[in-house]
Formats: structure tokens, sequence, C-alpha cells
């Protein structure tokens, strides 16, 4: 979503920076620099004033402070970047931050180069909300899923694994390429933010046929870690286990894993296929889609794919607008949307300001919007439900954008079992 950004952790009582993390063309900051972003916040704190956000003509700041502990400092050039953005990334970072290391060495800071070093585990996962990814589970806090054609008998042998494995938890799912396939009913049981960060923690480390990794659920257990395990099935797919002391990595590796899994290779390699379509290409959508996010409200998950076609991409009309590009609309569509015109879900949401006329807000609930572009066009659907959100190409008749939308709904709502 964002060209330029870095992200600024300090330790809130001294002001010592613990790491900065850069993403695009941004330069190291000097301290000097650090330590004015910091003094401004501690100074407003200090007059009872709440500093959470502000912006210079080309650069937006904003501060967030975490159990009175970790001061967290994110700032982008990106123009159209917004709070909601800004407040779910200083979010995650902290819960990313929590789910390595834990709540403990956070709060209760003993020894801070010890930390800095403690820190440096959560890099890959704190730098993978920064790059532009195939997930956008980090802004609609839900977790990215693909839809399988074979998940009925993926969920079975799922389920049959986890209770052979570590019966005693039941905490299991299957993912390709960081997205779930199937999961057990415990493991959607978990924060939804839980479960997008696992999915993230697994999306992001480099492959491997197995880890037994520890991690905290920065909802559910804090200061308690559990051990994650996961095993590759074909690259790209891995099941991953939550569970306690036992069993032992090497005990289901060779004990388990070939025996439930090795019947089943041709419908892994289907989701593999299928990661990037996040759903079945069977299902016809209108030419003039360049992309689409699907929340499931309910559940908390959501479809995401800027490959809505089977054919090749470089076979469609409208091809010329790159797949980092239209990542880069539907987020800012998706921030707009349930910043400015749908229901807040939450207080985080509410801050946020109207950039229209109307000042005072709408008078009723909208339920669909829609923008124009040079490039391209964007519409959106909200129900108690769902939230559809497409990208269409800019040649689409902007008079037909609802049409086609409220039938891709219906589509995806009704044949697509999500």
């Amino acid at each position: 979503m964002v060209a330029n950004v870095q992200l600024l952790c300090l330790a809130t009582s001294s002001g010592v920076p613990l790491y900065c993390r850069s993403k695009g063309e941004s330069r190291q900051l000097p301290f000097s620099v650090i330590g004015s972003l910091n003094g401004v916040h501690m100074f407003g704190s200090n007059q009872n004033v709440l500093l959470t956000s502000t912006h210079t003509d080309n650069t937006k700041v904003c501060w967030r402070v975490f159990q009175e502990s970790i001061t967290l400092i994110a700032m982008t050039s990106e123009e159209d970047a917004n709070d909601l953005y800004l407040s779910r990334l200083l979010d995650n970072v902290f819960s990313a931050m929590v789910l390595v290391i834990g709540l403990d060495d956070l709060v209760n800071l003993k020894n801070v180069e010890r930390l800095k070093r403690d820190l440096r585990a959560c890099y890959k996962l704190i730098d993978s909300f920064l790059a532009a990814s195939d997930w956008i589970g980090d802004l609609t806090q839900c977790v990215d899923c693909v839809v399988s054609p074979h998940a009925d008998i993926l969920q079975e042998a799922l389920d049959v694994f986890v209770a052979a494995a570590a019966a005693e938890s039941n905490f299991g799912c299957l993912m390709v390429m960081g997205k779930v396939i199937v999961a057990t009913e415990k493991w959607w049981r978990l924060a939804a933010q839980e479960v997008m960060l696992l999915a993230w923690l697994v999306g992001s480390l480099a492959p491997s046929s197995s880890r037994d990794y520890p991690i905290y659920l920065p909802h559910g257990s804090p200061t308690v870690p559990h051990r994650l395990l996961t095993f590759e099935l074909v690259p790209g797919v891995e099941v991953c286990l939550l569970c306690g002391p036992a069993p032992s990595l090497q005990q289901v590796q060779t004990e388990l894993v070939e025996r439930f899994w090795s019947p089943l290779l041709e419908p892994l390699k289907t989701c593999v296929r299928a990661h990037q379509h996040s759903f079945l290409t069977s299902v016809p959508l209108h030419p003039s889609i360049l992309g689409l996010l699907l929340v499931n409200r309910e559940q908390k998950k959501n479809l995401f794919t800027v490959h809505p076609h089977s054919v090749n991409p470089s076979q469609q009309q409208g091809a010329a607008l790159p797949p980092e590009r239209r990542k880069s609309i539907l987020r800012l569509f998706y921030t707009l949307a349930v910043s400015s015109y749908f229901p807040a879900d939450s207080a985080e949401l509410k801050p946020a300001s109207l950039h229209e006329e109307f000042h005072a807000g709408f008078t009723h609930t909208p339920a669909e919007c829609y923008i124009v572009a040079d490039d391209h066009k964007c519409y959106a659907i909200q129900t108690p439900q769902y939230q559809l959100f497409l990208t269409f190409r800019p040649d689409a008749p902007t008079f037909a954008l609802r049409n086609i939308a409220t039938k891709t709904f219906n589509l995806l709502t009704k044949e697509v079992s999500f």
C-alpha cells in the first residue's frame, strides 16, 4: 500500500530506540529526529494531551503506546495512507512482538540490550506488514483464505491428523502460501487477529520441511508459550499444529505426516495452483473485474485476489494495470470505504473524518459506494455478514458497476462455500 514507510520502536520510559524498520526508499532516521518525534508525543502526554497522528506536506505520522512500556511510531510518505491503515499497522506490529517473544519481556524492560537482540526474531514478520504482499488480513483483521474444491476431504483429513497428533489441544490448520485452506473448529475459536498473525508468521518464514516454533497468543496466552509445529506436505502447503510440550516434532514427522497426507497429494497440489485465484476458477466473473476482496464479517475470513480470471493475465484486456497496482487500489479502496462510508465496527474507526462536504455524516446507513479514477473504477457492497470490494477496468460503464457487483456478490456468497 505504501511506497515509503518507516517504523520506530522505543522504550516508553527512557525513549531508547529498540529498532527501526523501513520499506521503500526511506533512509535511516538520525537520532535527533527520532528523539524529536518521541519528545513531542511525551510533551503532549505530560500536558494530558493524547497525540495520535499528524501530517506535514509530504509525511503522515502516527503514535501508539502499548502497555505503558512500548512506543511505536509509523511514518509514511504515501498521500492516501490514512489513520486506519497506520493504526492497524502499529497494532499488528505490537501483537507480532508479543507473538514471538511474549508480553512479559515487553512490559518489564529490565535489560534493554537483551530485548533489542530478542526483537530481531520479529523482524521478518514485522517487515511482512510493511511490504506489499498477496495477503490483506493485516488491514481487514481477518485471515486470508483459499477455497479448495477438495475442502471436505482435506477438512476430514486435518481433523483426524490433529486428533492423532495433538488430541489434547486440537488446534490445527492447513495453509498454502500463508493462506488458510481448512482449520479445526478450535483454531477458528482463536481471536481473529491471532489466526491472522499465525498465518502471516508461517508465510513470512523461510521454507522448511518442519519447524518447532515457540509462540505466545497475544489475546489468549500472552505470557505462557505454546509450540507451533509446521510440516511441509508439498512445496507451498503446510499443516500446522498448536500444542504444549507433547508431541515431539520427530514423532509427528516420522509416524503421522506421511500416513495421513500421502494419499492426498493431488488435492494438495490443487491448492497450490489455486492460491493466487483464492477460489474456484470455474466461478464465472465479469471480464471487467481486475481484483476482488470478499470479507466474511461473521467468521473473520476473507478472499483476496488480483487474478480473478482463469486465463493468463497477459491475455486479458486491462492487463496493463500490473498486479502490484491492483493490490494497492484494493487496499486504498477498502480503507476509504470502511473509514468514511460503512458503519464502524469498533471505536478504532470512528475518528476517521469524512472528506465530503456533509461533515455531519449520513442520515442513513450506507450499504454501497463507488469511485471512478483515470485507470480504474471500484465498487463496494456491505451486508450484515459480508463485504465485497471490486476493482474494474477503466472502460467498464459506470452505470453498470452496481449490476455487475450485485451479481458477483450473489455468485460468491451463494455458490462459493465461504
